[in-house]
């Protein structure tokens, strides 16, 4: 007599139940809490690496300039971006009208900065920004940053005062110094600054109490637009500094307690070295 065949027994499927759901719900966001800043972390530190490196770039081709022109340092800004006249003579152009943004860029494979069309100004994706450098809302500016460019790097203005810059503070106008610094003359290269991490948001200007509505729009400029951007830990905040002898530092501030707190104050005292190398 042949056996019919019975169906295979198996087991009944078991869904799973709301506390299991809930355990592995509470497990996936517990490790995303904890993936999540240390991403954010990671990606910042990769911010400070590529801006390290940038300031460093920067060093070397104002290094191989100067080796190229005598030993000197180019304008740290250009007139006309201080809102001055053009100038009409050839002596003129080359005194006021180029900055190290135009007469450097080249030589670390960029082109000048004004023979970029308005609109298409260099952005963080290049070696002339801060790749941690945001812009705030553009009502906050006194110009417009989009359109006219902005600088997330500034040069130190101290080198060069002449007609074009403050006086130091506490002395009197009369900008007696040389268009062009010789880096013969300077004293202590590992001390002096030549560029540095330079404000973007007006609201984090003059300590925070004073809105600078003017933040970023000059490629030199003081200790006043030093911005303290990079966090070296969870509660410390720095920016970089290249330094004259081309080594870059990480720094909390550039302010030092003996300054005041005032409007007028622009550029520090002549005595200062870090700021005056010579």
């Amino acid at each position: 007599m042949k056996e019919t065949p019975t169906a295979a027994w198996s087991p009944r499927r078991r869904g799973f139940s709301l506390i299991e759901l809930l355990v592995v719900i509470s497990i996936v966001a517990l490790l995303m809490a904890i993936a999540v800043p240390a991403l954010a972390r990671a990606r910042a530190l990769a911010r400070q690496t590529v801006c390290q490196s940038r300031l460093r770039q920067w060093g070397l081709a104002f290094a191989a300039y100067a080796a190229e022109n005598s030993g000197s340092y180019p304008h740290a800004d250009g007139r006309d971006r201080c809102g001055d006249e053009q100038p009409f003579t050839r002596e003129g152009l080359a005194d006021y009208w180029f900055g190290w943004v135009d007469v450097v860029a080249p030589l670390v494979g960029e082109k000048p900065w004004r023979n970029h069309k308005r609109g298409d100004y260099p952005g963080v994706k290049t070696v002339f920004q801060c790749p941690s450098a945001q812009l705030a809302d553009e009502s906050l500016y006194s110009y417009k940053p989009r359109r006219n460019g902005y600088f997330s790097y500034a040069m130190n203005s101290c080198l060069e005062l002449d007609s074009n810059c403050w006086a130091p503070y506490g002395q009197p106008g009369g900008n007696d110094m040389p268009s062009f610094l010789n880096t013969t003359r300077i004293n202590a290269p590992r001390r002096a600054i030549l560029l540095f991490d330079q404000l973007l948001d007006p609201r984090k200007g003059y300590g925070g109490n004073t809105l600078n509505r003017s933040a970023g729009r000059n490629c030199g400029s003081y200790p006043k637009a030093f911005s303290a951007r990079h966090a070296r830990t969870r509660n410390e905040l720095g920016g970089f500094i290249l330094y004259c002898d081309s080594h870059v530092e990480w720094v909390q501030t550039v302010w030092k307690a003996e300054w005041p707190i005032t409007p007028d104050f622009e550029a520090p005292p002549r005595d200062d070295p870090d700021w005056y190398p010579y």
